[in-house]
């Protein structure tokens, strides 16, 4: 009965393969420059924060904290939180993995923000991106790994760009959802005072839609850093790498080791970013 259903298979897989081969024998030049762009910006900021001596990334860390929050509190727990890190021998997996989160926010928001607002002024734009993005985030991480690794190799910039792909859609969401929820009596002041669309912009719309943007970022973050083991199956350094060990040498101590920094570097990333309240 359903022979005529099965007996010709779509070839989804094929034509996937076929596209990256192509692209690989024609594109190689662009993937080698953003390659080579990328692990320029993820060197950079590995140096600041292993050049320094680690009590100095701290008290930076520290006063950071202090200039967001204007709490003592939030700063106390951020150098608690690293100061156990450092005890625990994992200062440099700590870096190494904050590197790859503060590099994909960097290119997250830089993408992110320019189409979400894009995206809220042009309705059938969106509607066209709402299923890519929706792919985006579904489709299993370890998917796009493969072309990952076939366009850019082993190391961290696959780690990186598998990072952005799946991070990506939470940027254009909000920052999309905070400008088209700017509320209409606002926009048509700002027009009789005859405001230009690039005044309605900057002086009406982002400033409403920062708190969703914020938040963007903060879940930027927050999803950058779950993807660290993944990231680590690729050849990026950091955390990843001792969770990854321990899963493979069934290392029980050193997995729940690895992974309890994980969740205090998510602990202090959140606290520092999270918006005040009143």
């Amino acid at each position: 009965m359903i022979d005529w259903i099965t007996g010709w298979k779509i070839p989804v897989g094929r034509a996937a393969a076929d596209l990256f081969d192509w692209l690989q024998t024609n594109a190689a030049w662009f993937f080698d420059a953003l390659s080579e762009g990328l692990e320029a910006m993820i060197n950079a900021i590995l140096w600041l924060f292993q050049a320094p001596p680690p009590l100095v990334v701290i008290a930076a860390f520290a006063l950071l904290a202090w200039f967001i929050q204007r709490s003592w509190k939030t700063v106390a727990l951020v150098v608690l939180g690293f100061l156990f890190i450092l005890n625990q021998g994992y200062w440099e997996e700590t870096t190494e993995s904050l590197t790859l989160v503060l590099a994909s926010c960097v290119v997250c928001m830089a993408l992110g923000v320019p189409l979400g607002i894009a995206a809220a002024h042009r309705p059938r734009l969106y509607m066209a991106m709402a299923p890519v993005l929706d792919l985006m985030q579904t489709l299993p991480t370890f998917v796009y790994l493969i072309p990952a690794i076939v366009f850019f190799g082993i190391g961290m910039v696959p780690g990186l760009i598998a990072t952005v792909i799946f991070v990506l859609p939470a940027p254009i969401r909000l920052t999309h959802l905070g400008v088209s929820s700017t509320p209409k009596h606002l926009r048509e002041a700002a027009i009789a005072f005859g405001a230009t669309p690039f005044q309605l912009l900057t002086k009406v719309e982002l400033p409403w839609a920062m708190p969703q943007i914020m938040t963007g970022l903060n879940q930027t973050i927050m999803l950058s850093l779950s993807m660290v083991v993944i990231a680590a199956l690729v050849g990026a350094d950091g955390l990843g790498v001792p969770v990854v060990r321990a899963l493979n040498s069934v290392n029980t101590a050193l997995g729940f080791e690895s992974g309890f920094v994980i969740v205090v570097v998510a602990i202090l990333l959140d606290r520092m970013l999270r918006r005040r309240q009143g």
